[in-house]
């Protein structure tokens, strides 16, 4: 057991891999530097719901969440803990409307994607991909068929 348990924000960001394996990445409004799209949780909110709620209020897409690729620890400059999970999230390459965090959006392939990511992202975009193949492999990876996403409603 420690004896200095992190004290940590969560965050979650969403690793969301095309058909044709291109992930979406956001330009932060704030340092121009580009992310996965995320953000926190809300106090006693599901997981996965924060995770779908976030991608939506940033990008206004709600691609499928399928399942954590990966998990960091750290703290910041100003000494704040920090916990994020990336998670591999199915979707379709679309048109994204921006909330004011973000300036640009875009989709690349995976490994121009994460040329610009810091390196935990990169390390998610990887295991995510990795799991898009897996699936792909067994049939299972196919994007929401029409030109909504996956739990969208008209």
């Amino acid at each position: 057991m420690t004896d200095t348990p992190l004290r940590a924000t969560v965050t979650q960001r969403g690793v969301v891999v095309t058909p044709d394996e291109h992930v979406l990445i956001v330009q932060r409004a704030s340092d121009g530097a580009w992310e996965l799209p995320g953000g926190r949780l809300d106090r006693s909110e599901d997981a996965t719901v924060g995770l779908v709620r976030e991608l939506r209020e940033e990008t206004s897409l709600n691609p499928e969440v399928v399942e954590p690729v990966d998990t960091v620890t750290w703290v910041n400059d100003d000494g704040n803990g920090r916990f994020a999970v990336y998670y591999y999230c199915r979707g379709s390459r679309r048109t994204v409307s921006l909330s004011p965090e973000h300036d640009a959006a875009a989709w690349q392939p995976a490994r121009a994607a994460a040329e610009r990511l810091s390196d935990p992202q990169t390390a998610a975009v990887e295991a995510a991909v990795t799991h898009h193949r897996r699936a792909v492999d067994r049939g299972v990876a196919a994007a929401p068929s029409s030109s909504r996403e996956h739990g969208e409603r008209s």
